[in-house]
C-alpha cells in the first residue's frame, strides 16, 4: 500500500529564504521516509508538495 502526504509552503518571494524552506522540508522528509513525488504552483505564492512512501 502506498500512502501519500502533501505539504503546502508558503513562499516569502526572497528566493534564498524560499529555498532554505524547501531545501528543509525535503530534508525532513527524508529523514522520516518519505519521497519527493510531485509538486504544483498555486495561486498566493504557494507550493503544494506532494510525497510517498511504501507501507
Amino acid at each position: 500500500m502506498t500512502e501519500y502526504q502533501t505539504v503546502i509552503v508558503r513562499l516569502s518571494g526572497r528566493t534564498r529564504d524560499d529555498e532554505d524552506a524547501v531545501t528543509d522540508l525535503l530534508n525532513e522528509r527524508d529523514r522520516m521516509g518519505w519521497i519527493f513525488h510531485s509538486s504544483t504552483a498555486l495561486p498566493r505564492s504557494r507550493l503544494l508538495m506532494i510525497f510517498r512512501r511504501d507501507a
